[in-house]
């Protein structure tokens, strides 16, 4: 007698953005669809023989309103249907997907299964939409096992034909189907005739311990990018912020930035004020390292903290995280310092 396998069971959620949109037929505006309707829209799903799921928030949401409590709604969505599916697909408008997969990844500890953001350049129903490609590779991918145990355990963007890890990656093209990036880490699986996965990069920081959905995120956060010619009213104003606890600072090259004594004096007063820096390289690829030029020595003697090879989004991400986390400053540096989810290089 043969026992049939359990059907793959995939929850696809929809935040947004335009992969689910579709053209109003009287007036050209663009409309989102049902995704009870999912496979209408998209008959080749039909084919995938997985059992798929949606739930979409309401209202829906442009990428661009995104913030930190929708980060911790969609967290809290996947931690109650963690038991039920195999695997999560979330749909999410392309300009602050790589925000949500770097959040979703702090907020999603021990993963044991995919959650996999993507989206589209294109509405899902236009003649040359991106979006009904990459969303049945995503769904591909989260459904992909090896016997009982999912391949891909961790939060990541798939778009155009590669899956990147979600915390290494960025967003570097508006026009492209190729829209994201990831520097400073390679793809984690590329999807031609065949998907092939890069298993050595994949799960690396896996833990083994059960899994666990954070709730909370400081927003009390802000970026402060140098440039050349940057006045100190500006640099003040930022690090004066009432209730402030901690800066992402974009810095030149390896993490230099001025050594002019007004500069430093306001780096150090809001440190010694308790406020947490981290240093981040405004280059799209390579790290920080913090000493290997005069101009940041300074820097890390006054207690700058390096972002390593960090994206700006995960380093925003992860100081709201441990912001949240913890009111001990030691705490906070030591969590900055290690690679919580596979999102800097140690």
């Amino acid at each position: 007698m043969t026992v049939q396998s359990k059907p793959i069971s995939l929850l696809i959620i929809y935040t947004g953005g335009t992969i689910g949109m579709v053209q109003n037929s009287l007036n050209g505006s663009l409309r989102p669809f049902s995704f009870d309707n999912i496979l209408n829209e998209i008959p080749e799903l039909k084919k995938a023989r997985y059992h798929l799921s949606s739930y979409t928030f309401k209202p829906l949401l442009d990428s661009s309103n995104i913030n930190p409590g929708m980060w911790i709604k969609i967290a809290e969505v996947i931690e109650d249907n963690y038991h039920r599916y195999d695997g999560f697909i979330i749909l999410h408008g392309t300009d602050t997907m790589a925000y949500s997969a770097s959040a979703l990844s702090f907020l999603l500890e021990n993963l044991k299964k995919p959650v996999i953001l993507t989206g589209s350049q294109l509405p899902i129903d236009s003649l040359r939409t991106d979006a009904k490609e990459n969303l049945m590779t995503a769904i591909e991918i989260a459904a992909h096992k090896k016997g009982r145990v999912s391949v891909v355990q961790e939060v990541a963007i798939f778009f155009q034909d590669k899956l990147f890890r979600g915390n290494r990656t960025t967003k570097h093209n508006a026009e492209e189907f190729k829209a994201f990036q990831s520097f400073n880490y390679p793809a984690l699986a590329e999807s031609g005739v065949h998907i092939k996965y890069n298993y050595s990069v994949i799960n690396d920081f896996f833990s083994g311990k059960d899994f666990k959905a954070y709730k909370v995120l400081d927003k009390n956060v802000a970026i402060l990018k140098i440039f050349p010619g940057i006045d100190q009213k500006i640099v003040e104003a930022i690090l004066n912020i009432q209730g402030l606890r901690g800066v992402v600072l974009e810095t030149f090259g390896a993490g230099n930035a001025p050594d002019e004594p007004w500069f430093l004096k306001e780096i150090n007063d809001a440190i010694r004020r308790g406020i947490v820096i981290v240093s981040v390289t405004q280059c799209a690829e390579g790290r920080v390292e913090m000493g290997m030029y005069e101009t940041s020595i300074a820097l890390e003697k006054l207690g700058v903290v390096s972002g390593n090879d960090s994206t700006t989004e995960a380093a925003l991400t992860k100081l709201m995280f441990v912001l949240g986390r913890y009111t001990s400053k030691h705490d906070i540096i030591n969590d900055l310092n290690r690679s919580l989810r596979g999102e800097i290089t140690i």
